[in-house]
C-alpha cells in the first residue's frame, strides 16, 4: 500500500478545474467534492492465479483499504472510478464477499460513477452506482483511454499507468506520477498490484509531442512537481 494524504502544496489546473493530488494517486476536486481514482484492477491476482501464477490473493483488500483511507481524508460526495476498476470481466464473480461488503461501505451515501475501461467494459455493479463511457465535468471530459484532442478540449484519463524518473545526486529515482499539460491529465494507477509506464515511452510521449508537460511524482511523504526537461 502507498501512503495517503492530500498534497498541502501541489495543485493541478485543467480546463477551469483545480485539483489536489493525493499521495495514493487519487485526485480530489474540492469545489465539486469529487474524488477520482483510476486503474484499481481489482482481482488481478486471482486472474493471474487462474493462469497458473500462484500469488497472494490480497490485492483487492489492500486496494480497498487504501481507498478507504483516502475517502476518510477528503470525504467526497462523489466518487468516480476512471476505468479498469476490475481486472477482467469475471472479477465480480471471484471477489470475496468480505471485499464486496468493504466496497459497499466505501460507496454508501455517495454518488458513484464507474467509467468503463478496456479491462472492464461492463463493470459489475456489485454495490450500485452508474456506468458511463465518459463523463463531462464542465469543460473537462473524464474517460478511461486518452483520445486525440483539438483546441479547447480537455480530458482526464487513466489507462497508461504513468511513472517518471529523475536523477538527483547521482541516484535515479522512479515513481508513479500524474502527468499533465494545459489540456490533458493522466492519473497514475491506484491499484496495489499495478505498475507504471515511463512517461518518456512511446504511448505516453505521443500524447505530449511538444513535451510541454509537468509530472507530479508520488514520493513517500510529499508530491514533487518536475517539468519534462528534468526527466531522464
Amino acid at each position: 500500500m502507498r501512503p495517503c494524504g492530500l498534497s498541502k502544496t501541489q495543485r493541478i489546473a485543467l480546463g477551469g478545474l483545480e485539483a489536489v493530488p493525493d499521495l495514493s494517486g487519487a485526485l480530489f476536486i474540492p469545489a465539486l467534492s469529487t474524488l477520482i481514482v483510476a486503474d484499481l484492477h481489482l482481482e488481478k491476482a486471482s486472474s493471474l492465479a487462474r493462469r497458473g501464477a500462484h500469488l497472494p490473493p490480497y490485492d483487492t483488500r489492500a486496494t480497498l483499504t487504501q481507498l478507504g483511507q483516502v475517502l476518510a481524508g477528503c470525504k467526497p460526495e462523489r466518487l468516480i472510478f476512471l476505468g479498469d476498476s476490475f481486472h477482467d470481466g469475471a472479477a465480480g464473480e471471484r471477489i470475496a464477499p468480505a471485499d464486496v461488503a468493504a466496497l459497499a461501505a466505501l460507496t454508501a451515501g455517495r454518488e458513484v460513477i464507474w467509467i468503463a475501461g478496456n479491462h472492464d467494459p461492463a463493470p459489475p455493479l456489485l454495490t450500485g452506482g452508474q456506468v458511463a463511457q465518459s463523463l463531462a465535468i464542465g469543460a473537462v471530459v473524464l474517460r478511461h483511454e486518452p483520445t486525440a484532442l483539438v483546441a479547447e478540449q480537455y480530458e482526464i484519463a487513466g489507462h497508461l499507468h504513468p511513472a517518471a524518473a529523475i536523477t538527483q545526486r547521482g541516484r535515479r529515482l522512479r515513481c508513479k506520477c500524474f502527468i499533465a499539460n494545459a489540456h490533458r491529465l493522466l492519473l497514475p494507477a491506484f491499484g496495489s498490484f499495478t505498475g507504471g509506464l515511463d512517461v518518456m515511452s512511446a504511448p505516453i510521449a505521443a500524447l505530449y509531442p511538444a513535451r510541454d508537460y509537468a509530472v507530479w511524482m508520488l514520493g513517500a511523504a510529499e508530491i514533487y512537481r518536475f517539468t519534462a526537461a528534468r526527466l531522464g
